[in-house]
């Protein structure tokens, strides 16, 4: 492990539309090959999307759906006298919203449909309800870290 000083965290500046760094932050990881308009774009499209069926509350719902997917729990291996468990630890906020953005944008190009936006949508829509494939990734990391709580004195 380095001596030195820890790196410092960039600063993300928020988004022009909304005013959110959530938002940023979520647009920096949706974009590919450093095409931050398109991945911008795909985004509010989305969001202009989840406010037609939420009747105005897009943003809202988005952060619902963030919120409902960020896991508390997840196990780590750490390997004690030549066996290696998987002992559950709790997530640091900033790793829970990066991971949950992480499994919404995977779920969502994995699902049938005709446009990225639309796909994030219904990703967002269900996840916000609290159904989807990234809310099922997230019980099953919190079933995984409960079904290895006596190795959670290995912390």
């Amino acid at each position: 492990m380095s001596r030195r000083n820890k790196p410092q965290k960039t600063e993300i500046l928020p988004d022009p539309k909304y005013h959110s760094t959530t938002v940023a932050k979520f647009i920096n990881n949706l974009m590919g090959k450093g095409k931050k308009g398109v991945a911008e774009q795909i985004l509010y499209d989305a969001i202009n999307i989840l406010d037609e069926k939420t009747k105005g509350k897009g943003l809202e719902a988005f952060q619902k759906a963030l919120d409902n997917v960020a896991p508390v729990l997840e196990v780590k291996s750490k390997r004690i006298g030549g066996a290696t468990y998987q002992v559950p630890i709790e997530v640091r906020h900033n790793r829970r919203y990066a991971l949950a953005m992480r499994w919404i944008i995977k779920f969502s190009t994995a699902r049938p449909g005709d446009s990225m936006s639309s796909k994030l949508a219904a990703e967002l829509m269900a996840a916000s309800q609290g159904e989807g494939n990234s809310v099922k990734k997230r019980d099953d990391t919190h079933k995984m870290a409960e079904a290895n709580r006596a190795f959670a004195h290995f912390r």
